[in-house]
């Protein structure tokens, strides 16, 4: 045993060698590290090696319930399966030390420029240039008052829980009104949320990476469908997970079909990430993608993380995953965008109880709870805003200057598909993006996202509209137009 273990680190310590020069020539030529369809082929040998192995030492495929043989794998098939994963994973750990520009690395350095003088117009993060709502103002100055400077519950806070299940049950508790479509159908009837459906995080962040690093494991496979915000592969690869991403396109408006979804689904399919309104497409699934991307889930038994940060600012019909009778579905929701309380940090999950109760005990071991004065400040924006007016207020405006930047954008040829909701456009450049927004952050004071940062999308960029005025923006894509133009005349 000794031997043999000796002999496994040695190869895993080459394998990691040999992954890392490889990495270092894809970086190096622009090449995205990661190889589907390689990794695929991979899968398949070692699939193929473990099914042999236990026809050696069982005399059978030693298969495990089902009778298709092709779609159910020995158990040495599946410990096979994982350990690849898990090494695909170690793979990846070199192009963390050469990562690319990312919207947050050109806000950084945005933000160091500006403490040096310079007047930068911001079009690369989803910050809201907008105030909280009054009663949050009124609230933050009486929690002294009223007591709330005290530990409180892990899951949040009793008043501030009735209130989210309420308003959840208002807004995401009824979908279009069709009928069920297996377990992951749509009710036709309301669901009704409880205070044990919701969890109280700091921040919408937290309970994207709390729901992962509670429902997932070294080995288990993650669907994405990207261009996709950065985090969730930074997630997938701290826990130990692998990423199968399903890379969308400009030509398909950024919209999945469910075979893509389908055809990614394996037996280490463990969770499927949707976030639409997407960062940073703005695209918006139609009714008939969600549903069968739902009804697939309920067949494997995967978990839905619907990341729904940017609900208030939908453009087209939209459904939450938490209008689905799933009990394996965890939406997630913030007050950054709606109520622009992002400096707050406070955002809330809805799903059930099993699972907010395991997000429960990871937000009591590292946090013990979110702040009592904003949780109080997020109560008094609710029941200041029971009819949504500060929401569609807020998307009222984001909608506006997203068709100003639409305008300019085509004015200038840019090739984009006008989002559904959300706050960004994101365009194709004739040029690598990450080149493009140094140089216009560096020679014209205009922040801009790379494309690089989301996905295989070089040729891309994200335009914000969160966090200029209409005029900036424009004065923005002014700046844009003619850094194309004199690229084009050279």
């Amino acid at each position: 045993m000794d031997r043999i273990t000796v002999e496994m680190v040695k190869m895993l310590l080459e394998r990691n060698r040999i992954a890392g020069e490889i990495n270092r020539v894809k970086i190096s030529i622009r090449k995205d590290v990661k190889d589907q369809s390689r990794e695929d082929q991979l899968q398949d040998l070692v699939l193929e090696t473990g099914k042999k192995y236990d026809m050696e030492h069982t005399g059978d495929a030693a298969r495990r319930g089902g009778e298709e043989e092709e779609e159910d794998w020995s158990d040495s098939a599946k410990t096979a399966s994982r350990l690849l994963n898990f090494l695909l994973k170690e793979s990846l750990h070199t192009q963390f030390s050469h990562k690319g520009p990312t919207h947050l690395s050109v806000f950084q350095k945005a933000m160091e420029m500006e403490r040096d003088g310079a007047d930068i117009i911001h079009m690369e993060v989803g910050e809201p240039d907008l105030m909280p709502p009054e009663s949050v103002r009124d609230a933050l100055s009486g929690s002294y008052d009223a007591g709330h400077v005290r530990y409180g519950s892990p899951r949040g806070m009793p008043e501030l829980l009735e209130a989210l299940a309420a308003h959840s049950t208002r807004a995401f508790g009824r979908g279009w009104g069709g009928g069920g479509t297996g377990g992951g159908g749509a009710a036709s009837d309301c669901i009704k949320f409880t205070p044990d459906n919701v969890i109280v995080t700091p921040g919408g962040r937290f309970a994207v990476f709390a729901a992962m690093s509670t429902l997932l494991a070294p080995g288990d496979e993650v669907i994405v469908t990207r261009p996709a915000w950065p985090a969730y592969k930074d997630c997938v690869i701290h826990i130990g997970a692998k990423l199968r991403a399903i890379n969308t396109t400009l030509e398909k408006s950024w919209i999945p079909s469910v075979s893509d979804v389908t055809d990614a689904i394996n037996q280490n399919t463990r969770m499927i990430i949707l976030n639409y309104p997407n960062n940073p497409t703005g695209a918006v699934l139609p009714p008939d993608v969600m549903d069968g991307i739902m009804e697939a889930a309920a067949r494997c038994g995967a978990y839905v993380l619907g990341d729904e940060i940017y609900a208030s600012y939908t453009r087209k019909p939209w459904r939450s995953v938490a209008s689905y009778r799933y009990d394996k579905s965890i939406a997630v929701q913030s007050f950054s965008k709606s109520h622009a309380m992002t400096g707050l940090r406070i955002g809330y999950a809805v799903s059930s109880k099993r699972i907010i109760d395991r997000i429960a005990s990871l937000a009591a071991l590292c946090l013990t709870s979110v702040s009592a004065p904003i949780q109080y400040a997020a109560l008094h924006a609710l029941r200041s805003d029971s009819d949504g007016e500060t929401a569609s207020r807020n998307a009222s405006l984001m909608s506006e200057r997203l068709d100003v930047l639409a305008g300019h954008a085509k004015g200038m040829g840019l090739e984009f598909a006008a989002p559904g909701g959300g706050m960004y456009l994101f365009a194709r450049v004739p040029q690598d993006g990450a080149d493009l927004t140094d140089a216009m952050l560096r020679e014209h004071n205009v922040a801009l996202a790379p494309g690089s940062g989301f996905g295989p999308y070089r040729d891309f960029i994200r335009i914000s509209v969160a966090s200029e005025p209409a005029g900036r923006l424009a004065d923005g894509m002014n700046r844009l137009k003619n850094m194309l133009c004199a690229g084009n005349a050279s």
